[in-house]
């Protein structure tokens, strides 16, 4: 009866559009929408392909506070055109993410909430895409030597391709057990390497190897929580009390290469075989 009780009490993330995630993050009456869909500032690439644009690209910017403290949140809408980032999308996250810079230079200490649901860049935009990304992470880079930036991988769309590279890059990760993490998509895998390498279709297996519980458990992400709005506000509260971490996980890039370089390639790898790479014992 207590679990099911738990279980009603639970306020679903993972269901909210991306402009409500962010609005259900930030204190009541802080929302502050910058280039919101009115500002029609959308891709001009995907018209001229006669693919339908969305008025804000697929990116939610929004800046308030979180408990008091000064924070700009960041959304990518992953329903539209499966999260991917092009030109516009792109510069909206880097132009935040430099204005939070500006911000902490002045003494106005903004910190950073990314929102991930992402395949990474969008074909169409191409180079474009590339360079967009490039810059978002280069921006993350030079606000995480002021204030946390946190990123939450809560959807089953997942942080795939560059922004998967930015998501590695963040002072904190925080995952579901329905998000997944992965330079390359399973698809892409598949279609390069072969179904007998990796079956796109395998749900189980897809999510043992790149989904939230796994990545917490070799160390890839910090956080493994439940989809609740409650707890995954908490836990990004946390972080940002907690402050920066002593060693950013991109900037130990020593420890991971030399373990990257131990792992057998003769055979696919168990979900305890890829913990065992990492941490060095199973789970």
């Amino acid at each position: 009866m207590a679990d099911l009780e738990t279980l009603l009490s639970k306020r679903s993330f993972i269901e909210l559009g991306a402009r409500e995630r962010v609005r259900t993050l930030l204190d009541d009456g802080t929302f502050r929408e910058l280039l919101d869909p009115f500002a029609r500032v959308m891709s001009p690439w995907l018209i001229q392909q006669n693919i339908v644009p969305q008025a804000d690209d697929g990116v939610v910017v929004a800046k308030g506070t979180l408990q008091n403290r000064p924070v700009v949140a960041i959304a990518i809408e992953g329903v539209f055109q499966g999260g991917s980032l092009g030109e516009v999308g792109g510069a909206k996250i880097a132009g935040a993410l430099e204005l939070a810079v500006e911000d902490n230079q002045k003494g106005i200490p903004t910190a950073a909430i990314l929102l991930l649901e992402t395949g990474g860049v969008r074909l169409q935009e191409a180079n474009l895409g590339l360079a967009a990304i490039a810059e978002i992470q280069a921006a993350i880079v030079a606000l995480r030597q002021y204030q946390p930036v946190v990123a939450v991988i809560a959807g089953s769309v997942g942080c795939f391709g560059g922004m998967s590279i930015a998501a590695a890059l963040c002072s904190y990760l925080i995952m579901t057990q329905e998000g997944r993490l992965g330079l390359n998509g399973p698809q892409v895998i598949e279609q390069e390497a072969g179904l007998q390498e990796y079956d796109s279709k395998d749900r189980p297996f897809i999510w043992s190897i790149s989904g939230g519980e796994q990545r917490v458990a070799s160390g890839l992400a910090d956080a493994f929580v439940d989809d609740d709005r409650e707890q995954i506000r908490q836990q990004i509260l946390t972080y940002l009390s907690q402050g920066l971490p002593a060693l950013h996980r991109s900037s130990n890039y020593a420890f991971y290469l030399d373990k990257l370089q131990q792992v057998a390639t003769e055979q696919q790898s168990a979900p305890l075989d890829v913990q065992h790479a990492y941490q060095g014992e199973p789970a």
